[in-house]
């Protein structure tokens, strides 16, 4: 017994191709967008069809290679691998792309990337809490608007971008319940499963539609489980991974786990529980643009400092998602993470009692069988710890 609706999810990425090329003949614009940061209410406003773009395979990265450098995380080098060989038609297709100062290498990488696409790029302030951060970033908030207004000659009028709130806030309401749903013990979908649905999600051009298919699966699922459906071992260890993105392409580690038989329960990665949660009021009255500023300074990735709302989420999962051991993955030269591993390792071993297990690697196989070998390793040190 097992979900056929899940099926539906796996070639969203190729079969919406075809539907993005017919827009674009309409005269529908497209905005690649490389980060959680960068906000796709006010592209849906304008009329326009925001895709993800973040690169998670390993094949272009010896392109970029050529222009970056070798000791650069694969995440960076995978997106513009994809631009420099024009071998992703997401970006081929995009008419403006939304970049943001995440990471000084991303930052750089955009530079370089104007040369083939015109290139909004949004600066982030790197502070939550203070109040100069969150005017900055409304300021960026208007930027983006008038470069889209201006880029695509057309007017962000004030309904339009309060309805596109209203159905980012219904799919994000909506991933949420899919991910809620391995609060269950036992878990109901599995890790790989479920990054798959997060990223195919990702480049579906119709946001109703997306939400329609997540409701059905979760009404799908919910009913499964009701009559005894669950996924892996009922006993396996149940994993929370942390850390950089993850998707399609570089799932290893995710798919390690499971190989090794734990269950990666949650994801608080980007694409995962990092951004579910965070939607806004669609009664509040301001400006919708500072509402979008209040709302995506909120998203707790590493580049913030300090960054103790990552911490909370971590917690908060932990004990909704009944989890018996952490993972926080970081890929290499991603040095934000790194160093922020320490704080995920004191939360996680200090304050939760947990096994916790730090992983630096890339996109490539070459370790994945000594990744196998330090997984197997934790996966019996979460088993012992359970016994206690």
């Amino acid at each position: 017994m097992r979900s056929e609706l899940l099926a539906s999810f796996e070639n969203i990425r190729d079969n919406n191709l075809m539907v993005l090329k017919e827009a674009k003949e309409r005269g529908t614009k497209v905005v690649g967008i490389y980060c959680t940061y960068g906000p796709r209410e006010p592209v849906l406003a304008i009329g326009a069809i925001p895709v993800g773009l973040c690169g998670t395979r390993q094949e272009p990265i010896a392109a970029a290679e050529s222009e970056l450098p070798a000791n650069l995380c694969p995440l960076i080098k995978s997106s513009y691998g994809f631009a420099i060989t024009d071998t992703c038609p997401y970006f081929h297709f995009s008419d403006l792309i939304i970049g943001e100062t995440t990471c000084d290498g991303k930052k750089k990488m955009f530079e370089l990337m104007q040369r083939f696409k015109p290139v909004h790029v949004m600066h982030l302030p790197q502070s939550p809490y203070r109040q100069a951060a969150l005017e900055l970033w409304y300021k960026e908030m208007v930027r983006l608007k008038e470069t889209l207004e201006e880029t695509f000659n057309s007017e962000i009028t004030e309904p339009a971008l309060r309805e596109a709130i209203h159905v980012v806030n219904e799919g994000n309401r909506a991933l949420k319940q899919l991910f809620d749903l391995n609060r269950r013990k036992p878990a109901v979908i599995s890790g790989v499963e479920l990054v798959k649905v997060a990223w195919q999600l990702g480049f579906h051009s119709d946001r109703w539609e997306r939400v329609s298919m997540l409701e059905r699966l979760v009404s799908e699922l919910e009913y499964l489980a009701e009559h005894g459906y669950a996924t892996g071992e009922p006993l396996a260890p149940r994993i929370l991974l942390t850390g950089t993105p993850v998707g399609v392409g570089s799932e290893k580690v995710v798919a390690l786990v499971e190989e090794c038989g734990g269950i990666v329960v949650a994801m608080e990665n980007c694409g995962g529980y990092k951004t579910v949660g965070l939607t806004i009021d669609e009664k509040d009255p301001r400006d919708p643009l500072w509402l979008l500023a209040e709302k995506y300074l909120r998203i707790p990735c590493a580049v913030m400092t300090p960054n103790w709302e990552r911490l909370q989420l971590i917690k908060e999962m932990a004990r909704d998602f009944q989890v018996d051991g952490v993972i926080d993955l970081t890929w290499q030269a991603c040095h934000t993470y790194n160093v922020e591993s320490f704080w995920i390792a004191r939360t996680v071993k200090d304050e939760l009692g947990l096994p916790y297990l730090h992983l630096e690697t890339d996109y490539s196989d070459s370790d994945r069988e000594s990744l196998r070998v330090r997984i197997e390793a934790f996966l019996e040190v979460v088993k012992a710890a359970r016994m206690v």
